[in-house]
């Protein structure tokens, strides 16, 4: 046999747990306010519905554009795949209340993950479209704007700053959308066929079944399938197909949703019907994105006809099925559990057509459109039935976990349900699948005309298990199966529809995205590689044949099992299609498949697997290492195409395996000190090894060698030195008592030498190189080593090359990494830097009292000196220590060094109180600086500042800047006016000023530690389910923290150094750093407001106050609560005095107030002000941007510019600054003095060479709050900043007033003169004429319940209404915000009242009165004060593109005009949702301030003071049951006048007519008398 392929396939290194872990989640929902919601003088209310739970707001009165700003929050505790999939729903409910559950205005849904994938996770200010799903033809319902945000734990979330607000007005540009989505979304109909499902297990859930079957003797199957989708929300079901394991459906769920779709997922799960609980059988989830494409030549989606394979729990059925989980699609399933076949399509809907209808629906293999030809649907879609064959050689089997060691082991191996024990499919006489996928055209046998087919030889039985073999033990841990040389096999034969296609696709693909990992790396380079990887790598959405199951059985009992893709070891005769590891022999680890996941492995295999047609297993061996012969199982004729079931091996190679150990770092803490005793195990073959145990550390530097004689390895020479067998390596934690604790794992593959090859360069000796270890999904530190594989020729181990090992070493046994391989070392220096210890936590209940600090690296270290009472000063006496150590050469070989704190208690004890591992000591490297810049501190400093431009706020907005000689601007206001306030909303805008920032102080200025860093000592076990990185930022597990620093260098130390003037020996590098005695200095906290805040009522509100905690210090500031605010604004400065280094940690908390019981924490933030405290960056008292000595843009700092200025340069070791006379500038009439031009230069202070650096602004920090119980996950934010002030300076001015601006009295007086073409909407009901008798009613927006009429103008027949009715609306207002504020409470339970914040609109509408029934609503229009359409001079000139149009229209703000008169259009929807106009109003409004008011009152309507003239309304407009006879005389003389005459004038015909009549016999008979 010729050895075409023999390459091992890389194992996957990452052994996942089998079901995703439940992680946190937080949703957070703003409703804002919502806009043009149709309907007729609503009572809205919006709800929010995420999966079962509902949020509602509250209700806003009489209005289509309610102000709601209210916060919920979700939390959820669930696997991320479930989080995604739920679906959030943002509904509009009209005038729902306790006993109505109200009608439905319009929704919008979008799934969880839409809103994951958005930069930092969340939509800002958008505006959510409304649609109603059962009036589809409607169009849009109103908008909702609002804020989502997801947070998983862990995630950091931005604060947005505000964006304009006539930008966000604008709706249309800002949807609540993703990117790619049109903003015109359309409905479409999504139709899912569901034709049949095949291969199910028996699903015998009922007690009842058993009995039946053994009473009765009925013994039919015991499974009633239904099939059930999930999509956006919705649901439809299938029939139930009564006791059938081969179902036929042949029905279609239809579903109309907006295209495109919101959500991702569609969810299809065949379902078995039972009269307690209905189960899942399988789950299968349609990615709709992966199955259409959005671009301009894209198309919708669709899928099949095609099969789905689900997978789940094992197909032994057991009454409590614990594992139901995975037949939910939940983690990766351990078994196939049946197949379906379905087909997807989705129509675009034409909504102007009449029978468009809403809904979802399932429509019958009977009904309507769903009679297609079956027949003709299996030929050409699904594929022809093919048989497939499935090869398996086990080569090895180790690592099996010595639980199960005792009983005799087999593996088995699956295929769909082929080669399962369980329920076999035969295969039928007519090489149907099984159940019959085929009718009788498809029965014919099919016979390729392919050369290589080969025949049958008779009917082969297919071998789907090994042998059972007794384990052997490989070491403490594992044992392996006895191979040896023969090595058992297994075969398969199947049949399947023959869509290899698909995965002959996936695989050239895979194929390219390999090759394309090999491109330049430029730029665009890995840009393009990106964006093609993205394309490329997609999993194949139509399924084809099942993927490949292992288990590994013992004593019948199902242990542990491996999946593999049946694409990556499919044959195909051209090789770009072939599977990746289709007949190689690759690595398999199996995974526990029941209980929690565990780390161990449960086996390790080398397997060999090729799948193909059966008629192309010409060469299915080849792959196979060489030198092996054939077993057959049958004997006589057809020996030659029956496959083997085993090989034996006749040629095999001898090797010597040396492993170089160096070192690990970042490993896994597996004992409750938070540290651990680790050592290497290291498996190759049959063979294992450890290392020496190293004690109580997580970075252990083994520098060790293990060398395996005698390693027997089957195959040819040539094979196994291009791909020899992979290597295992395990650490684990070595406990006193009990088994070890495995604490990760990685591989590597060694560098082989063959006996005939010379040992040297290039290949040899092997470089060290970090290898990622990795525990479960996580990753858990890296190890350093190197592996080579020797062949032992003919002449033994004589040939081998030496092992050099360096000559100083004594280590017994234990043989250290040779030269050559170890790294080359140099002396280096470590000098530490032991400043103090911080915040240490109580170990073993007991405090910490005399504490120590252990340094070391590299097996050399250092102790600090003693802190001999921890509570009085934690600060170390001596400050500088140093030692030397041999380090690598190369920095990235560098090993940890390990920082331990120990506490030294009574009798010579000692405790490890905790310990930290600084990996990269990159950062502490000394680098001297370059010569050229040393020198410059001779120069000076000139600061030459030709004009500094003074600036001050106008009006808390847009900014003044005046220059030489100019005139200020009358209407400037005074700078009394303004106040700490004006400069915050100012600064919001232009980030000038007070730096408002997005993020916490530390993160712009490298958390402080320009000199003094921070370690974080952890203690305690890591928590299983973490990454190393998740593990370090454990709250629970950090125990306290050590102040200092390193430097590192090599030795001889830098002469220019010592030379230098000054220079303090016994502080090393660390010149010039401050002493650390204790300091007394005054904290000054200034607390702004607070955003977001958890709720923490049942109300979904919170009271909150502040608490602040310093040292002993604690301050609550429970009495000036706010009540039910989650956007509290506190506006509050606290003092406080403390004593550094003892209180170096501030806690800023917020507290949820309660009158009953105690109060909740919402969430707190801690700040070092240590750090902040020494930093050179100054954040004791931010930088002004401009130097006052009064006003409300005073300077804070107890030190003026010029003393900054000069010390700096004296700490910097410069000459002082100098002002020269051509700095001197005169601005506007103010004297620029030496002060502005030294905080000019403060300003540009990281300008300067060698000493600069950025100063702290003036700034207000956002801080994220948190809470304990709720580790990472964000509780709200908090926007404060602090200053410090030393004790012995001078004392700090009083504390800047940022209380809360209390809101302005305003009274705005609407006076409403007059109304025309007002529609008509009553008739009469003698004349059937139509009138209108017209009232108007205003209010303020949020004040509904102070609404005020006018009086009525009864019968207008023309809309013209005559009123001169004057409004009169108190109300106080925030300028800075634009926003109203109403105090009021909540309910009559309520214990104080809420505040809230509302914009400034008047609404006013126009009404019809009515008697008997309700008034009629017949238009309105909102005008926001700050800006709205100046009004019309007449009504004519008066048009509804006042109201759509607005942003065209001149525009006038009510604060600055103060009056205004003029025509607004009514305005309301008609049927066809369209707006039209109702009516025109001809108003005047005036605003006065509260003082103004009182100086010149007016009365309400037309009432004193100042009343208004009665209006001059026509005669028509009285009731007519007050004065009868003057109704019947209008009704008589004015309008009935012509009608009256006519009947009269008919009447008096009819009477000469009757006369006539009447008379004539009289007359006839006179006449013939007379003729008589």
């Amino acid at each position: 046999q010729k050895c075409l392929n023999y390459f091992r396939s890389k194992p996957d290194i990452k052994i996942e747990p089998s079901a995703g872990r439940p992680v946190d989640f937080q949703v957070s929902v703003t409703v804002i306010e919502a806009r043009q919601l149709v309907g007729l003088n609503m009572d809205p209310v919006v709800c929010v519905e995420i999966g079962d739970e509902k949020k509602y707001t509250s209700m806003k009165e009489s209005t289509n554009c309610p102000y709601y700003n209210e916060y919920f929050v979700f939390d959820f505790h669930v696997p991320p795949d479930v989080m995604f999939d739920k679906i959030l729903k943002v509904s509009v409910i009209h005038s729902k209340n306790l006993l109505r559950s109200g009608t439905l205005v319009g929704s919008f849904k979008l799934d969880v993950g839409t809103v994951y994938t958005q930069p930092e996770h969340q939509f800002f200010h958008k505006w959510a479209t409304l649609c109603d799903p059962d009036d589809i033809t409607a169009g849009c319902k109103g908008y909702v704007k609002c804020d989502i945000a997801v947070v998983a734990k862990g995630d950091t979330v931005k604060t947005q700053h505000k964006a304009n607000e006539t930008d966000e007005d604008d709706i249309e540009g800002n949807l609540l959308l993703p990117e790619d989505v049109p903003a015109e979304r359309q409905w479409a109909r999504f139709y899912v066929k569901i034709y049949r499902a095949e291969g199910l297990p028996k699903m015998n859930t009922s007690i009842m079944a058993n009995v039946k079957k053994a009473f009765i003797g009925e013994n039919k199957d015991l499974v009633d399938p239904y099939v059930q989708v999930q999509f956006a929300g919705q649901k439809g079901k299938t029939s139930i197909q009564k006791s059938s394991y081969e179902p036929i459906w042949n029905e279609q769920i239809v579903f109309t949703e907006q295209f495109p779709p919101l959500c991702r997922r569609m969810k299809v799960q065949i379902r078995d019907s039972d009269k307690v609980n209905d189960v899942a059988i399988g789950t299968h989830f349609i990615d709709l994105r992966k199955i259409a494409n959005d671009g301009d030549k894209g198309f919708l989606p669709t899928l099949g006809p095609a099969w789905v394979n689900m997978y789940g729990s094992t197909r032994s059925y057991t009454l409590m099925d614990e594992y139901q989980d995975l037949n939910e699609g939940l983690g990766e399933g351990v078994s196939f559990r049946a197949r379906l076949l379905i087909n997807l399509a989705v129509e675009i809907l034409d909504t102007s057509s009449p029978e468009v209808m809403s809904s979802t629906e399932v429509r019958g293999g009977g009904g309507g459109d769903f009679q297609f030809n079956y027949r003709e649907l299996r030929q050409n879609a699904t594929g022809k039935i093919e048989e497939f064959f499935l090869f398996g050689c086990f080569l090895e089997a180790t690592m099996i976990d010595r639980k199960i060691g005792d009983k005799p082991i087999n593996f088995e191996v699956t295929i769909g349900n082929y080669g399962s024990e369980l329920d076999t499919p035969t295969k039928p006489k007519t090489k149907k699948r099984k159940g019959g996928d085929g009718d009788d055209e498809e029965s014919e046998l099919i016979h390729g005309s392919s050369d290589e087919e080969v025949d049958d030889g008779g009917d082969m039985t297919s071998v789907s298990s090994t042998p059972p073999m007794k384990p052997v033990i490989t070491d403490r841990n594992y044992f392996h199966l006895p191979y040896f040389e023969r090595k058992p096999c297994i075969y398969i034969k199947s049949w399947w529809q023959d869509q290899r296609r698909r995965l002959y696709n996936a695989n050239i693909m895979d194929r390219i995205a390999d090759k394309l990992n090999q491109t330049g790396k430029t730029k665009l380079d890995r840009e393009r590689l990106k964006l093609c990887m993205q394309e490329l790598v997609k999993a194949v959405p139509q399924h084809s044949v099942p993927d490949i199951y292992i288990w590994m059985i013992s004593n019948n009992k199902r242990i542990a099992y491996a999946r593999v893709p049946s694409k990556d070891i499919l044959f195909s005769p051209v090789e770009e299609e072939t599977g990746k590891d289709c007949g190689k022999v690759q690595t398999i680890f199996f995974k526990k498949s029941f209980g929690p996941a565990g780390w161990t492995v449960q086996a390790k295999t080398e397997l060999y697997l090729w799948l193909g047609l059966n008629r192309q297993r010409k060469d299915y061996l080849s792959g196979l290492p060489n030198g092996f012969e054939e077993n057959k199982a049958v004997k006589g004729p057809g020996i030659q195409s029956s496959p083997p079931i085993s090989l034996m091996y006749t040629m095999k190679q001898i090797f010597q395996l040396r492993v170089h150990i160096y070192q690990a770092r970042s490993l896994f803490a597996a004992d409750s000190t938070g540290l651990s005793d680790p050592f290497a195990r290291v498996f190759f073959s049959t063979h294992s090894q450890v290392t020496e145990v190293l004690n109580e550390t997580l970075c252990p530097t083994w520098d060790q060698l293990l060398v395996f004689d005698n390693v027997e390895l089957y195959g040819e020479a040539g094979e196994l030195r291009d791909d020899p067998p992979i290597i295992v390596i395990e650490i684990y934690d070595q406990d006193t008592v009990g088994k070890a604790d495995f604490m990760g794992r990685t591989f590597a593959k060694p560098i082989t030498k063959m006996s005939d090859e010379h040992y040297g360069p290039p290949r040899f000796p092997p470089q060290l190189e970090y290898y990622q270890i990795y525990r479960g999904n996580g990753t858990a530190g890296e190890m350093l080593a190197a592996f080579e594989l020797l062949q032992i020729g003919p002449a033994g181990k004589a040939d081998l090359p030496p092992i050099d090992g360096p000559s100083d070493f004594d280590r017994g046994p234990i043989l250290p990494v040779p030269i050559g391989i170890r790294p080359v070392l140099s002396k280096y220096r470590i000098e530490v830097l032991f400043w103090g210890l911080r915040d240490l936590k109580r170990v073993n209940l007991a405090q910490v009292d005399r504490p120590r600090v252990d340094i070391e690296c590299a097996g050399k270290g250092i102790q600090s000196a003693l802190i001999q009472n921890y509570k009085k000063n934690p600060n170390f006496s001596t400050l500088v220590k140093w030692f030397e150590v041999d380090l690598p050469e190369n920095e990235l070989l560098h090993p940890p060094l390990n920082i331990r704190v120990v506490d030294c208690r009574a009798f010579g004890r000692y405790t490890l109180v905790g310990s930290n591992a600084v990996t990269s000591l990159r950062k502490f490297i000394y680098r001297p600086s370059d010569k050229s810049v040393s020198n410059w501190s001779a120069m000076g400093v000139y600061a030459e500042i030709k004009a500094v431009k003074y600036v001050s706020l106008k009006g808390g907005k847009g900014k003044k800047k005046r220059k030489k000689g100019e005139e200020v601007e009358e209407e400037e206001l005074d700078e009394s006016m303004l106040d700490w306030w004006s400069k915050y909303f100012a600064s919001i805008e232009t980030l000038k000023d007070v730096r408002a920032m997005k993020e916490e102080l530390e993160y712009q200025f490298d958390s402080f530690e320009d000199w003094l860093h921070t370690f974080n000592l952890y203690r305690g076990k890591c928590s299983d389910d973490a990454n190393v990185e998740q593990n370090a930022a454990d709250e629970d597990r950090l125990i306290g923290k050590f102040k200092g620093s390193l430097c590192i260098y090599k030795v001889p130390v830098f002469d220019e150094m010592s030379r230098e003037m000054g220079f303090d020996s016994n502080m090393g590098m660390f010149q010039n750093i401050p002493h650390n005695d204790t300091i007394n200095i005054i904290v000054r906290v200034y607390v702004v407001k607070a955003t977001e805040l958890h709720p923490a009522d049942i109300n979904g509100k919170a009271d909150p106050y502040i608490a602040i905690k310093l040292g002993k210090t604690e301050i609550k500031d429970k009495e000036n609560y706010i009540s039910k605010q989650l956007n509290p604004v506190f506006g509050k400065s606290f003092d406080i005095e403390a004593t550094l280094p003892m209180d170096s940690t501030l806690t800023v908390s917020i507290y949820d107030w309660d009158l009953v019981g105690t109060d909740d924490l919402i969430g707190e933030t801690k700040i070092d002000l240590e750090n902040r405290y020494y930093s050179k960056h100054r954040p004791t008292c931010g930088l002004s941007g401009s130097y006052a000595t009064h006003g409300y843009n005073v300077w804070r700092d107890p030190l003026k510019p010029t003393q900054i200025l000069a010390k700096l340069c004296k700490d910097g070791k410069m000459d002082p600054p100098q002002y020269g006379p051509g700095g001197r500038v005169k601005v506007a009439n103010r004297k620029q003095t030496d002060e502005h031009l030294a905080l000019a230069v403060l300003n540009r202070w990281e300008d300067i060479p060698r000493i600069g650096c950025k100063l702290v602004p003036e700034h207000v920090e956002t801080r994220s709050l948190l809470n304990p119980d709720k580790p990472g996950m964000e509780q709200g934010r908090i926007e404060l900043w602090v200053d410090m002030f030393p004790k012995d300076m001078p004392a700090p001015g009083p504390a800047i007033d940022i209380s809360p601006r209390k809101p302005k009295k305003f009274e705005l007086r609407v006076i409403v003169w007059n109304t025309d073409e007002v529609v008509l909407e009553d008739d009469d009901i003698f004349t059937g004429e139509k009138s209108s008798d017209i009232f108007v009613r205003g209010w303020l927006k949020g004040q509904q319940e102070d609404k005020q009429d006018t009086d009525v103008h009864y019968r207008s027949l023309t809309g013209e209404g005559n009123f001169n009715w004057r409004f009169i609306y108190p109300f106080d207002y925030l300028q800075a915000e634009e926003k109203i504020v109403i105090s009021k409470k909540e309910s009559m339970f309520s214990w104080d009242e809420t505040e809230y914040k509302i914009p400034a609109r008047l609404n006013l509408q126009v009404w019809d009165a009515d008697h008997f029934s309700a008034d009629d609503f017949l238009g309105a229009i909102e005008l926001d004060l700050n800006r709205f359409p100046r009004g019309a001079k007449t009504a004519k000139q008066c048009s509804i593109d006042m109201v759509i149009n607005e942003q065209d229209m001149p525009m006038v703000n009510l604060f600055k005009q103060k009056r205004i008169k003029g025509w607004w259009p009514f305005v309301a929807r008609d049927e066809n949702d369209e707006l039209e106009i109702t009516g025109k109003v001809e108003a005047e409004l005036q605003l006065l301030t509260g003082e103004e008011a009182e100086k010149s009152p007016v009365g309400e309507g037309r009432n004193e003071p100042e009343p208004l003239e009665k209006p001059n309304r026509p005669d028509i407009t009285f009731l007519w049951f007050l004065s009868p006879l003057k109704a019947v005389r209008h009704l008589i003389c004015n309008q009935y006048k012509w009608l009256v005459i006519k009947i009269v004038f008919v009447l008096m015909l009819l009477a000469i007519l009757a006369l006539f009549l009447y008379n004539m016999p009289g007359y006839m008979s006179e006449v013939a008398g007379v003729y008589l």
